[in-house]
């Protein structure tokens, strides 16, 4: 969990002295998990030095609600569409843009449907579904109109809770 740009300069000079001991000599790409509050609003930052990012959307759901998910009693809340996920996701993406940088999605959310459009007009450029889920979110990438998506996007952002996000989305699909 990368959350600060001197900790990928760590991990860097880590990959940079195990590659001299190895004699690898091509560029090896390094990317860092947005698991942290601290690495999504930092995200401009990261991305000036890191190849591409990825959003770990099961942690960094805990960590922004600030809600255990091993707690049988939170669990059933813990919700990524929740807007200010949404928004942690948004300012990802917006950082990464800055520097011409990739950004994908794991978790739980990548492989949740209803998300798919959202995500995608966030400025999401990559999902890593579960594979019994993929030729549906595959699918339903091919359906889209990216205008669309960022329309439904900047609409999900606007929202007050997980429920009302998911009842737009259920409208963009209908």
């Amino acid at each position: 969990m990368i959350g600060s740009l001197d900790e990928l300069r760590a991990v860097r000079a880590v990959l940079d002295e195990a590659k001299r001991e190895m004699g690898v000599v091509e560029r090896i790409e390094l990317g860092v998990m947005i698991e942290t509050p601290a690495a999504a609003v930092t995200a401009d930052l990261i991305a000036a030095e890191a190849d591409f990012l990825s959003i770990g959307t099961n942690d960094l759901t805990q960590y922004v609600l600030a809600m255990d998910r091993g707690n049988p009693e939170l669990a059933a809340r813990i919700d990524a569409m929740h807007p200010a996920i949404l928004r942690m996701i948004d300012q990802t993406c917006r950082g990464a843009e800055k520097h011409h940088r990739w950004v994908g999605v794991c978790g739980g959310l990548a492989s949740d449907v209803a998300a798919t459009a959202i995500l995608l007009g966030l400025g999401v450029t990559e999902l890593s579904t579960t594979a019994s889920i993929a030729p549906e979110v595959k699918a339903k990438v091919r359906s889209l109109s990216l205008d669309a998506c960022r329309d439904l996007a900047a609409q999900a952002l606007n929202q007050t809770s997980p429920e009302a996000v998911r009842a737009l989305a259920k409208t963009f699909g209908a």
